[in-house]
């Protein structure tokens, strides 16, 4: 299994930005998906997971409203698009997958995980 993140950088208080998380290496139309964050010094924690048909979707309550997860099981490909970014949203940004079909806030739910995009907000 690979989970490899892109998207990452630097945005100003306000922008948007867009991550992207390439899966491979197992069916990935079959799993729910989740996006979690770590910032410096601070444990990781939830953000946002989707069904594995994209039909169920949950959100952190400090990002609802302001992220959407989706998923394109065509390309393989989980997204989180992000919309006025404040400075508590930088964070490295973890892929992860899910070992069932439905989202799922619990770490102790997911089996697989990637590397990380930085996502720094700052002006």
């Amino acid at each position: 299994v690979q989970l490899v993140e892109s998207g990452g950088g630097l945005a100003q208080p306000g922008g948007s930005l867009r991550l992207s998380c390439a899966a491979s290496g197992f069916t990935f139309s079959s799993y729910a998906m989740g996006w979690f964050r770590q910032a410096p010094g601070k444990e990781r924690e939830f953000v946002a997971a989707i069904s594995w048909t994209g039909s169920l979707t949950n959100y952190a309550d400090s990002v609802k409203g302001r992220f959407t997860i989706s998923r394109d099981n065509a390309k393989n490909t989980l997204y989180l698009e992000m919309n006025n970014l404040k400075p508590d949203d930088t964070a490295l940004y973890s892929c992860a997958k899910s070992r069932g079909s439905f989202p799922t806030r619990a770490e102790n739910s997911i089996d697989y995980w990637g590397e990380g995009t930085l996502v720094t907000v700052s002006s």
